[in-house]
């Protein structure tokens, strides 16, 4: 096998046209990678810059009520992600920039989608998109005659008398074919590791590593599907034409039609829905029994009743900060009840989404590209959720502020000073550790292992089939 295994390398190796298409693929591909890298640079460069400047702001606000502070509130911005040259998944079109203020959750905003001029909506060429489509594309067009043209050359014959076994020729093919595809795969990888060697640690090194894993099998499953139908069919446009179906079904139509499918089973609310819905539970309580008059009530009396006073006049902190801090702790119980329900359908998608890999490895291939690419939805509700706390800290330590500084209720004339305002820490993102990512993950990685083991045995299938003429 090793032998018919070289010949076929050499071949490759020798064969001006693959040549020609290698070294377009990578120049492609080199291009794409450096392109990526320094736009995430310069994303980088320039959100660095917005967040200091914010900040500067921030740090120089003059004597100013705590809860003036909460309106102005600022602004917090998912990082650049140092993958995203490899896979930018939903990043383009979620949205960087998200403002923290008082009394509202703001949605994200900015998305780089929403800002590409009209030519360039309809898509721009990614790393991803090549090593998903174009790579597996390229690899079907090598491996669709591996066998078919030895049995029209006469070679396969000529092979088998000399004692090789079908399955070693098959297995020789497949290999062939594999190696090539990981050849552009290593490249790639290489050159974003030289790039940006600097910038990589452990778990950046974790993430690529099982990155470069899951396209492997992918190749691999693709090379495996291509020698098969090229052995049990006689005819070469025959096992092309079976394979460029499969391709399209699996590239292109079923994970529309399954995510289609999913979405209805698993059916999110309209925009309008869940706004009236978070609109209604703010004013009028999470049960409908609870509106905020009645709320403001209660805490009143709680309060007077705690420091045994019968007016807030004799009270010696401000209620209104009380009042306000109770208003966004209810505001804070909506968006938690909501946003709780919104996770968890995504998460009953995610899952169905996951399963349905069973039927198309390619679906699997992409979860796991954005996902080790810390592109997918899953570190984006993380980014929101660390906004979502941050903001919570933030309006928390204002209320604190205008609540127990020292004014008296009713006081709103009263200023907390420049040194409170630059005590108060900016946001930091953590960015997710690879076992968290990992867990999410391993189904995919299980099922593209599954569709090994099956096209594995097809050697088996395909060499008893294999016909020689």
């Amino acid at each position: 096998m090793w032998r018919i295994l070289k010949n076929e390398l050499i071949f490759l190796l020798r064969n001006r046209v693959i040549k020609a298409i290698t070294a377009g693929f990578i120049i492609l591909l080199l291009l794409t990678i450096y392109l990526g890298s320094l736009q995430t640079e310069t994303q980088s460069e320039t959100y660095k810059a917005a967040k200091s400047h914010l900040r500067e702001q921030w740090e120089s606000l003059d004597a100013v009520n705590p809860h003036s502070a909460a309106h102005y509130g600022t602004y917090v911005f998912k990082p650049a992600n140092l993958l995203s040259s490899l896979d930018e998944g939903v990043r383009g079109t979620t949205g960087n920039v998200l403002r923290v203020e008082g009394h509202v959750q703001n949605e994200i905003a900015h998305s780089e989608a929403s800002q590409m001029q009209f030519v360039s909506k309809f898509g721009k060429l990614k790393s991803s998109l090549i090593l998903q489509f174009i790579i597996p594309l390229l690899l079907i067009f090598l491996a669709f005659r591996s066998i078919s043209a030895e049995k029209e050359s006469g070679r396969l014959k000529f092979l088998l008398l000399q004692g090789a076994s079908k399955s070693n020729i098959l297995w020789a093919k497949l290999l062939s074919v594999w190696l090539f595809g990981l050849l552009l795969l290593f490249l790639t990888v290489a050159l974003y590791v030289l790039i940006n060697f600097n910038s990589i640690n452990t778990d950046t090194f974790k993430r690529l590593s099982l990155f470069f894993t899951s396209y492997s099998v992918y190749y691999f499953i693709i090379s495996r599907l291509t020698v098969f139908f090229s052995a049990i069919w006689q005819n070469a446009t025959t096992a092309l034409t079976t394979m460029l179906g499969i391709w399209i079904l699996w590239s292109i139509f079923l994970p529309n039609i399954m995510m289609s499918t999913i979405e209805k089973l698993y059916e999110l609310p309209s925009r309008d829905e869940f706004q009236s819905a978070m609109k209604e539970d703010r004013s009028e309580g999470i049960n409908g029994h609870d509106p905020k008059d009645a709320r403001a009530k209660a805490l009143k009396e709680k309060i007077l009743s705690e420091y045994n006073i019968d007016s807030l006049s004799a009270l010696p902190i401000n209620f209104d900060g009380i009042v306000m801090q109770a208003d966004e702790e209810y505001g804070n119980m909506v968006w938690d009840k909501h946003f709780g329900a919104i996770r968890d359908i995504t998460t009953k998608q995610k899952r169905a989404y996951q399963l349905a890999a069973i039927i198309n490895p390619f679906i699997s291939l992409q979860n796991t590209s954005m996902g080790f690419a810390a592109n997918d939805n899953y570190h984006h509700q993380a980014f929101l959720l660390q906004a979502e706390h941050y903001r919570r800290d933030l309006i928390k330590t204002l209320n604190d502020e205008h609540a127990y500084g020292g004014s008296k209720t009713g006081n709103w004339d009263w200023q907390a000073d420049n040194d409170f305002y630059s005590s108060i820490p900016d946001f930091t993102y953590r960015p997710l550790k690879f076992n968290e990512v990992f867990f999410r993950y391993r189904l995919d990685l299980i099922i593209l292992m599954c569709w090994v083991i099956l096209t594995c045995l097809f050697v088996t299938l395909s060499s008893n089939k294999m016909k020689i003429a």
